[in-house]
Order: C-alpha cells, then structure tokens, then sequence
C-alpha cells in the first residue's frame, strides 16, 4: 500500500508544481474569450466554471483509465509510480497547452491548430488520422459500455445475436446523435451533472473501498509474486493454479513499449486533445484554464490509480483471474465486493457513463472538425444532423465488424489503443512550435520530453505488432530511437525557422 500512497503524493504533489509551471509559461489574461466574441447559442456558450471541468472531465475519461490500469498493473506495483509521473508531466501539460491554445486562437479545433503550427503535409495526415481516431472512439465507446450495461448490470449474454445487445447499443447511438446535433448547452450541459455525480460516487466509493476492505497492495520493494492463487496456466492435466508473477509478466510482455500503449488515458492520450478545444469554446476567462484542462486530467490521473489497485487487490486476493482478457469481469467484482449488490450497481452505473460521455463528444468532435475542413454549413439542426448521419453510418459498420467477428474487438482496440497516442505526437509538435513563435522556447523541453518518449514508444510498438509491422524486437526498438532522435531534432529546426520569420506571438 505504501507505494500506491507514493504514487498519490506524485500526482497531486507535482500537480500543484508542474501545473503551476505550465499556467507561468503560457500566461493567461484577461482578454474577451471566444465564447463572448463569437457567440453563437450552439458551440459558442458561456458556461459556468465548475461546469466546463466537469464536462471536460466527462469528455476526456473513457475506458482507458479503467480497462487501461486494470491491464497495465499486471506489469506490477511500478505503475503506481509511472501512471502519476507521466500524468503530470504528459498528459496534464499535453491537455492544458492543447487547451488553452485553442481557446486563444478563437476556439479552433485541433486540426486548425495542427495547420497553424505545422505544414500542409503533416496536416493532411493529421485530419485524416484524428477522423479515424474519433470514428473508432465512437465505436469503442458503444461497444464497451454496452457490453458492460448487458453483462454486469442487466445479466444478458451480451452476444452478437441477442436483441438485447443491440437495443442498449441503439439506446447509446440514439443519445450520441441527440448529443451531437443540439446546442452543447441544451444537451450536454444540463445532463452531465447527473453523470457527474454517479462518477464520483464511483471512483470515491472504490477508493474508500480500497482502505476499509484492506486490498493487499505490493511494493516495489516486495517480491513481485501474488499472494493468492490469482492466475491459471494450462498442465499436462488440464488446468491449474499458479500464484501470478507480476515480475515474470514485467519482463515477457515488455513494459516498454507495451504499458503505455495499454494504460493510455491514465498517463496520456491525444484524444484529450480534441475534447479541451469543443471547451475552449465556452469558457469565460483564459485564468480558468488550469482548473479546467490540467487539473481534470490529474483527476483521470486519480481514477486510473484506484483501479489499478483495486484490480491489484482482487488479483491478489484470489478473487479474479489476472489476465488482460478478464478486465470487464474484473470491473464487477471489484464494485460488488467493496459496495455490495446495490452500490457495485451503482458504480457500474458510473463506469458506464464514462465511455458514454465520452463517445458523444467524439462524435461532435468529430462534426466540427469535418465541418471547419470542407467549409461545411453547420448553423442549422438539420444540416448538422445531415453530417451527423453520414458518420454516424461509418461508427455503426465499425461497430458490426467488432461485434460479428470474433478477433473484431481486438483489432478494433489495438488500434484505437495505439493511434490514441500516436495522436499526440502532433499536439506535441503544435505546443513546441507554438512555444517558439510566442518567444518561449526556454521551455520547449516541456512538450518535447513527451513527445520524444512517446514517438519511441508508438513507433516501437507498431514496429513489433501484429497490426503492424511485426519485425522482431531488437529492430523495433532500434527504429523506435531513430524516430524519436528525428521527432525532436525536426521539431528544434522547424520551431526556429518559424520564429526566425514571424513576429512574436501574443
């Protein structure tokens, strides 16, 4: 338990510090925000402060910082210290400075972003590769809810030829359009309090749970062995029990690349990205920002580290099998066994909207970004429901190939995993390029340490993957490091040649 405390200290600690920083850096004033200078009662709204954290909030955690840690804390207690690390100085600057640019740039959408900070090239990859993105979060943000609400909440089988399974996906896709059309503030804005509420008592309540119920936690000083009978392997036999090795897993499944690529939203995710600039259209003050992007995703930070001890403590008390594939299960034991049959409801309730909060404003994303880049005509209900139709079509195909196919989900998952990161590598680049245009490239080491640890990491996995490359190792790693030396010393030299010509940003 002592490391999980650790890891708790880390993220608020160097939270107050690192988010500090990042708020010096940028610098924000007092100049009129886009939601007052183009108000226009649909995307650009003024909402209340706490409002936009907690739709921000809603927006950016998905599954990732609940599938994610209860997979990745099979590498052992050391993600108790990388989760925090990499939230703070990762993921929390990626969401504040994709933020908080987008909202002085007038409310622009990343791929805008993107095309200011950039060249053509990259940003014709981009917008290609985020529509992608948002299409696959749309249908990985039906599919696992749905199972959820169909397996752990209503007790159907959750197969493809059950009715049941398809009228829960019918009732999600019906609430994403109803989401996606109408004013963020009819809609979005007036619903996710409610949702808000079942999320914190969710996390608070497994939280609690982890105390009071005294879920055995490793250390990394410990020997990194289950205490419990937590895994099965397959004998001569037939099936047996075996006490689940963290250390064995640590070292088999490659940490690096393979842990952060599976506990994604917990540390970073470039999906974050397109969801802080839909809020950057309906603040009210560019000092609001802090509280708004960085501090939001600490608190995903924080999800993320309750349920990989949560599912450690279930692991190690023999209550669940330790295997990657076991994760929904996981989830409703964990909420039965610390809140009993109605609060794990209750919690499972939560964990679902999760996903659900997310996929919707995906999807909007989604809308805008299409719209702004063919100078599509949004003003109306029926214009953008006459969008939102066409991409709606394309989330359902996907969603049927997952379901129908028996390696479908997996595929599906792979890459919305892998691209979800790779996604950032552009924001990253944006931030760099940014910094040296408003005179600040004394810090441009904030983006680029991400950047260049995450190019790594993405390349190398797509590298030795399956869906990828499926070279050995030895020369995914090697191509991994050579990316990342190019990723940086490419950043260094477009940033000063932008700065050389343009006059300082303000």
């Amino acid at each position: 338990m002592a490391t999980f405390i650790i890891g708790l200290v880390i993220l608020f600690g160097g939270a107050a510090l690192y988010g500090k920083l990042c708020e010096k850096v940028f610098g924000p004033d007092d100049r009129e925000t886009p939601a007052y200078s183009k108000q226009d009662g649909v995307d650009y709204v003024p909402m209340k402060s706490w409002k936009n954290q907690l739709i921000n909030l809603l927006n950016i955690a998905g599954t990732g910082p609940i599938f994610g840690p209860i997979q990745g804390i099979l590498f052992g207690p050391i993600a108790f210290i990388t989760i925090p690390l990499g939230n703070v100085i990762g993921g929390a600057m990626h969401d504040y400075f994709s933020g908080m640019i987008c909202l002085r740039d007038g409310g622009t959408q990343m791929p805008e972003m993107i095309r200011r900070y950039s060249n053509k090239g990259v940003y014709n990859v981009y917008r290609v590769f985020v529509s992608v993105l948002l299409l696959l979060v749309g249908a990985v943000f039906i599919y696992t809810p749905g199972d959820i609400a169909a397996t752990q909440v209503f007790g159907f089988s959750g197969a493809a030829n059950a009715p049941s399974t398809w009228i829960i996906y019918g009732v999600i896709f019906a609430y994403y359009l109803i989401a996606t059309v109408f004013p963020i503030d009819a809609i979005i804005g007036r619903i996710y309090p409610v949702f808000g509420a079942i999320l914190l008592f969710s996390a608070l309540g497994v939280f609690g749970g982890l105390f009071i119920k005294g879920y055995p936690l490793l250390n990394l000083w410990d020997n990194w062995q289950s205490p419990a009978l937590a895994a099965f392997t397959m004998a001569a036999d037939g099936a047996t029990q075996v006490p689940f090795s963290y250390g064995d897993y640590f070292t088999v499944q490659h940490f690096v690349p393979i842990f952060f690529i599976t506990v994604a939203c917990g540390i970073l995710s470039g999906f974050h990205s397109t969801q802080t600039a839909i809020i950057s259209r309906t603040m009210k003050s560019e000092r609001e920002g802090r509280k708004t992007f960085y501090n939001m995703m600490v608190l995903e930070g924080f999800i993320a580290m309750i349920w990989a001890a949560a599912a450690m403590g279930v692991y190690n008390l023999g209550l669940q099998q330790a295997n990657p594939s076991m994760a929904t299960g996981t989830v409703g034991i964990v909420c039965r066994d610390i809140l009993g049959n109605v609060g794990g409801i209750i919690a499972l309730l939560g964990i679902i909207v999760l996903p659900i909060t997310s996929g919707d404003t995906a999807l909007r994303g989604l809308r805008l970004t299409i719209a702004e880049s063919f100078h599509i005509d949004q003003s109306t209900n029926a214009k953008r429901l006459t969008l939102s139709t066409v991409i709606f079509a394309l989330v359902a195909a996907i969603l049927v190939f997952a379901k129908t196919n028996s390696a479908g989900f997996n595929i599906l998952w792979r890459y919305f995993a892998w691209s979800n990161q790779t996604l950032s590598l552009f924001a990253f680049l944006a931030i760099s390029v940014w910094m040296y245009e408003s005179g600040k490239s004394k810090f441009v080491w904030m983006p680029l340490i991400p950047g260049a640890w995450y190019a790594f990491v993405t390349i190398t996995y797509i590298m030795n993957a399956h869906i990828g490359f499926n070279l050995p190792w030895g020369i995914a790693y090697a191509v991994g490091a050579l990316t990342a030396a190019a990723y940086v010393i490419g950043i260094v030299w477009y940033g000063k040649k932008r700065a050389a010509r343009l006059p300082v940003r303000k």
